[in-house]
């Protein structure tokens, strides 16, 4: 599913807390809640600055402990790949399973979901 042009996106209010993850690292999110904006970001390997899509998924403080309990996702093809599910389904039925694989913006993610019990 393409993601709406930034422009058309509203801004996401501070602070962020940017999920970043390294070549083979893991993480695992039930998404409470989410909102859809843009963001505006400061490369600090010298690309210039750009407005992006960003997916803002809140999670359980269990899952997170540390203030706040969101994760800020600027991914497009992840973004792409969780809004599917969180457009059409009660974002709490499923365990998603993210996995980084390359290294800087040219990474890329997978995505496993695993739907939980009612």
């Amino acid at each position: 599913m393409p993601l709406t042009d930034t422009a058309d996106l509203p801004p996401m209010a501070e602070p962020f807390e940017l999920l970043e993850l390294t070549d083979g690292q893991t993480m695992q999110l039930v998404v409470e809640r989410w909102a859809l904006g843009q963001m505006h970001i400061k490369p600090r390997d010298g690309r210039p600055e750009k407005d992006v899509p960003c997916l803002r998924a809140w999670v359980p403080e269990g899952d997170k402990p540390t203030l706040p309990h969101f994760w800020d996702i600027t991914s497009k093809h992840l973004i792409a790949g969780l809004l599917g599910y969180l457009e059409t389904k009660p974002a709490r039925r499923y365990r998603f399973t993210i996995r980084k694989r390359g290294r800087g913006p040219v990474g890329r993610f997978e995505l496993t979901v695993t739907p939980l019990a009612p």
